[in-house]
């Protein structure tokens, strides 16, 4: 099957998915955010998830998302960045994105507030969390994440909307369904500390294997690549 009628009909199969997941929570399809993971595919697999009626799209690597907004603009693209972001790369991920889900520190919040103030751009991001402490992960501790919180009311262009998490992976999905599920207790917590205009109302969780846990968990936001795209290449395309 070509390229943009697979991308189309894995669509389809993810979107039932995210409907009967959502069910479960008591939740309709449209409380669910779907964010193509695009990373590491090359630009033909953009156009095809346009083509199939998806709009937003997810990379981790802040120079390959450039490259590819440059080539599809005027699509209507809204850009999530879901990998982590270095301090040096902060003016640019602020251009290039709508959306950050990896804000790990007060200092990192505050880069990106001056740089989308500076161009003249809003910018919504995410606090990344860890909660498993696992070396090769990134995200901000319990007490840093209040502190990003408590950092935002500060913030001229950038408006911290929730919290994200990458919990250790496992093949089975309920392994990662009490880190989905301490992820949204310590929003709601958070919630309830925030200051005046701060709105908690997304929770980034959830891939391709574990998606529908997470959404039954509270999901707002789910990042899903392989289940859309098949097996990712070994080199960019």
């Amino acid at each position: 099957m070509d390229l943009a009628p697979r991308v189309a009909a894995n669509l389809v199969s993810v979107t039932d998915r995210v409907a009967a997941a959502a069910a479960r929570s008591g939740r309709t399809p449209a409380d669910i955010r779907l964010v193509a993971v695009s990373k590491t595919f090359g630009v033909d697999y953009v156009e095809a998830a346009v083509s199939a009626g998806l709009r937003e799209l997810g990379e981790n690597k802040v120079q390959e998302a450039a490259r590819k907004k440059a080539a599809t603009l005027e699509r209507g693209i809204t850009w999530h960045f879901i990998g982590h972001l270095q301090s040096n790369k902060a003016r640019v991920a602020a251009e290039t994105f709508d959306w950050i889900h990896s804000v790990d520190s007060v200092s990192l919040l505050r880069r990106l507030d001056r740089a989308a103030t500076d161009l003249h751009r809003s910018l919504n991001v995410l606090v990344q969390v860890d909660l498993a402490g696992e070396a090769t992960k990134h995200g901000g501790s319990v007490a840093e994440v209040q502190r990003v919180i408590d950092a935002a009311s500060s913030c001229e262009s950038v408006a911290v909307r929730g919290l994200m998490v990458l919990p250790p992976w496992s093949p089975d999905p309920e392994q990662t369904r009490p880190f989905f599920r301490q992820l949204r207790q310590l929003r709601d917590q958070c919630a309830t500390t925030t200051g005046a205009g701060l709105q908690l109302d997304q929770l980034s969780m959830g891939m391709s294997h574990d998606f529908e846990v997470a959404i039954e968990e509270g999901a707002t936001i789910v990042r899903v690549g392989t289940a859309l795209f098949g097996p990712r290449p070994v080199a960019q395309a």
